[in-house]
């Protein structure tokens, strides 16, 4: 009764008002008797809006997390799921996938109408992913025929983690029936049921137009989440190093400091802070002459800096408005360093492709003096 009330008189009229939703082949559903309607998953809405378009009672297969809820929403939630006709789909495989199957085969021998997602799951971009033979089993199991049903457009009224969905118009189309009597007596054989479910994903492919992926939905989401993750995680080492070079200010002059390493480097003279990984029986010098050409940071005398970095006749300079007032060289003495920064093996022959000399004073630049 509930399901009737909602259906024609409450939220079935103010959805078709507001979605405008277009139907092809709605004769194609049975008058009656039972049968399977196999859709794509696009949006949690499809549990919806499907059903809504068909005009007799459609009992869906949901998954079993929306029947498990704690707390008032979570009851709430499960009720609502019970009152629409719907009944929970363990996914986890085995004898509790088995079980719920045969909760819809009961659907099914008392001659309703059993919607179900071939996919598992919804699709996580739009495309169309491979099914799962458990279809295939239902379907052979209780000798029915399967409506191929597709979703047009519902991932733009609501794309998943979306909760107020988008007002926008929505397509159902129903395709022909398919009929699989001509394997009976082979619904265990698994390539048999194979066959049959890879048949109902041509159909859905065919009348939604998705691009088709010979992968599982389910697999390819949890590839998504590692890998989005991953990059959550991930400390670029190139930026750990820029951070390293400003951030030292007392780097001895010729000091090497490999970036990236460990301190099995430490006897090569270079910082342990920052030493590279040399590797099993490898020190880090002999990683810097070997051509594997890590990063790294080279502190040099300011007078060996100018003959690198500078043309001839320039030189570091402290005349500029942001130096010292006081005409004091900060660039010349002993303890002044300049560190430049380089990419390449010092002994390869390779000069370096990129060099920066960041100074310890806060002021100052370069300036041609005759």
């Amino acid at each position: 009764m509930f399901y009737w009330i909602m259906k024609r008189i409450f939220i079935g009229p103010v959805l078709k008002l507001l979605f405008r939703p277009w139907i092809k082949g709605l004769d194609n559903i049975p008058a009656d008797g039972a049968a399977v309607l196999a859709s794509n998953h696009l949006s949690f809405s499809d549990s919806i809006f499907m059903p809504l378009m068909v005009p007799r009672p459609v009992v869906f297969l949901a998954k079993s997390e929306y029947f498990t809820g704690k707390g008032i929403k979570g009851k709430l939630t499960a009720a609502f799921f019970r009152l629409t006709n719907q009944l929970p789909m363990d996914r986890s495989g085995g004898a509790a996938s088995a079980n719920s199957l045969e909760s819809g085969r009961q659907i099914l021998n008392h001659g309703g109408l059993l919607g179900i997602y071939p996919e598992g799951t919804r699709s996580p971009d739009g495309k169309l992913y491979r099914g799962k033979v458990g279809v295939a089993k239902l379907v052979l199991s209780a000798g029915v025929p399967v409506i191929p049903v597709a979703m047009i457009g519902t991932d733009k009224v609501q794309p998943i983690g979306r909760r107020i969905p988008n007002i926008r118009r929505i397509g159902v189309i129903f395709g022909e029936p398919l009929d699989f009597s001509r394997y009976q007596g082979l619904g265990n054989d698994r390539f048999v049921q194979r066959s049959v479910t890879d048949e109902i994903m041509y159909e859905l492919m065919r009348l939604s137009g998705q691009e088709y992926v010979d992968a599982y939905a389910s697999t390819v989401k949890e590839k998504l989440a590692a890998r989005k993750a991953g990059k959550e995680a991930a400390n670029p080492k190139a930026a750990a190093a820029v951070r390293l070079a400003a951030a030292e200010n007392n780097i001895k002059p010729g000091a090497v400091t490999v970036i990236g390493g460990t301190a099995s480097a430490a006897a090569a003279g270079v910082a342990p802070a920052a030493a590279a990984e040399a590797g099993p029986g490898r020190s880090a010098a002999d990683r810097l002459h070997s051509g594997d050409r890590p990063e790294v940071i080279v502190a040099v005398p300011p007078d060996v800096a100018e003959a690198i970095l500078l043309p001839e006749g320039e030189h570091f300079d402290d005349t500029s408005p942001a130096g010292p007032s006081d005409g004091t060289d900060h660039n010349s003495g002993a303890g002044s360093t300049s560190t430049v920064a380089a990419h390449g093996s010092p002994a390869s022959g390779v000069g370096p492709a990129e060099a920066t000399v960041p100074r310890e004073r806060t002021g100052g630049r370069k300036n041609t003096k005759p």
